[in-house]
């Protein structure tokens, strides 16, 4: 088994590892670790400015990650007092494989007054230690995504409707390095449309081509929950959208369009 999803060549290049094999080819990358590896770059760059928390990050799927070498390149786009806004492109032979936004806050302490609407903040349907153990199932058996996350059923069943599942990397995104709060958001919040879905996978094709990563506070601890569901048009689309948890209650949202059709 690789010692990680991926390992740091230098200038900005990192080498994939079967870790981040997806469901729909052999060959391709789950979208969720290459998001996470964007997450891993842009945090470095955010944090030169002491700006500590990633408020946002849109990832624009533009064509399929392979398994191989790729280049990870971040620009500052405008950093100010309290925020900031850096993109970031992903590239393998030469080609723009994915495009990256995000804005990062400056945090500081905000004593909140009692008794506001909606607080405290609601918590996960079920803490990770009282979920069932259960291992995301693709359509092959090769090393793959399910092996790098550890997953924990609370609500629901998996590829079976509306559920809530929680996520733990059992191996770190880059090879020496401990994975942060925003990266274990970001490898598992790309699956929440397979962890809702509502169609067969082994019929149908229910791909998203991008991610959007709402965070109200920084996440805590090791596991992260999606509470997601997946609603369908009759025209080839679709949403997926995910209410994102640590153990320590709501922590934001994650949404994903969908590009829907029926297997040859």
């Amino acid at each position: 088994m690789p010692e990680a999803a991926f390992t740091a060549l230098g200038d900005n290049r990192f080498r994939a590892s079967v870790l981040t094999r997806g469901p729909w080819d052999l060959q391709q990358q789950h979208a969720g670790p290459p998001i996470a590896l964007v997450s891993y770059a842009l945090e470095a760059a955010a944090q030169t400015h002491g700006l500590q928390h990633m408020a946002r990050l849109t990832a624009n799927l533009l064509r399929p990650v392979p398994i191989g070498d790729v280049e990870v390149r971040v620009q500052e786009d405008y950093v100010g007092r309290n925020a900031g806004h850096f993109s970031a492109v992903v590239l393998a032979g030469g080609k723009e494989l994915m495009r990256a936004t995000a804005l990062f806050q400056r945090e500081d302490d905000v004593a909140l007054p009692d008794g506001l609407p909606g607080h405290p903040l609601p918590l996960a349907p079920q803490p990770p230690a009282d979920a069932t153990p259960q291992r995301m199932q693709f359509l092959h058996d090769a090393i793959s995504y399910p092996d790098l996350m550890e997953t924990r059923v609370a609500v629901g069943r998996m590829f079976g409707g509306p559920s809530a599942v929680w996520f733990r990397f059992r191996y770190p995104l880059v090879a020496g390095h401990t994975p942060g709060p925003y990266q274990r958001v970001a490898v598992a919040a790309d699956s929440g449309n397979g962890i809702s879905a509502v169609l067969d996978l082994s019929t149908h094709l229910f791909v998203n081509s991008d991610l959007t990563i709402n965070l109200l506070r920084k996440p805590v601890g090791e596991w992260i929950c999606l509470d997601a569901r997946t609603h369908l048009s009759s025209h080839g689309g679709g949403l997926a959208e995910s209410a994102l948890y640590d153990e320590a209650g709501l922590i934001g949202r994650a949404t994903q369009s969908l590009f829907v059709r029926k297997r040859a």
